[in-house]
């Protein structure tokens, strides 16, 4: 652990044995409860950036990682799950290919464990001017006041919006309880792939 973890671990801790003296039903609780989860999002945070320094030097390979969420979660087998990939799949760059791979990971975890759907569609378009990743499905959509404010306690769609804004992206959140939900994330091809179309020989 580095010294930037150890000392927001170390606030943690001292927080939670602070809260264990705040009676239940002082007005101060909840703000410093709301605290302590900020505080432990940071440090889940910065363990995750870590790993994805670490993992930097090797090339990711997108559309494998994420065809393969739906084994790795053990979702019901009964759930229609295609992957289309259309364009010339292109490297991405070293920075970028965690906060990307971590969208669309988040996107098909909302879809396969939470939405209801049976059909499920996770598409990349490797295109000349951007790069969009597009997840699909046909559940019972994200309640509104959720998709605009997220749910309380959970860093689901707070998270993915602000890994896009990281990585230079826009995201689209679509959702309805009768079309279900798209999510999708374009990013300009000079910043997503280590070699943009133009510059690559035929």
């Amino acid at each position: 652990m580095t010294p930037f973890c150890k000392a927001f671990f170390s606030a943690s801790m001292q927080l939670g044995v602070a809260l264990r003296g705040v009676p239940p039903d002082s007005p101060v609780k909840p703000r410093l409860d709301r605290i302590l989860q900020l505080v432990d999002h940071g440090i889940e945070e910065g363990r995750n950036t870590l790993q994805g320094l670490r993992s930097d030097s090797r090339t990711l390979d997108l559309v494998l990682a994420l065809s393969c969420v739906q084994q790795e979660l053990a979702v019901q087998p009964d759930i229609d799950f295609r992957v289309v990939v259309t364009g010339r799949q292109q490297p991405l760059q070293p920075l970028l290919q965690h906060e990307i791979y971590r969208i669309g990971r988040e996107a098909l975890l909302n879809a396969l464990c939470h939405s209801g759907a049976k059909h499920v569609e996770f598409e990349v378009e490797y295109g000349y001017s951007d790069l969009r990743m597009r997840v699909r499905d046909n559940g019972c959509g994200i309640d509104p006041v959720v998709l605009k404010e997220g749910r309380a306690g959970h860093w689901g769609l707070t998270g993915t919006r602000e890994r896009a804004t990281r990585s230079g992206g826009l995201l689209r959140i679509s959702s309805s309880a009768s079309d279900g939900t798209e999510v999708q994330l374009s990013i300009p091809s000079s910043v997503a792939f280590q070699i943009a179309p133009a510059d690559q020989s035929p």
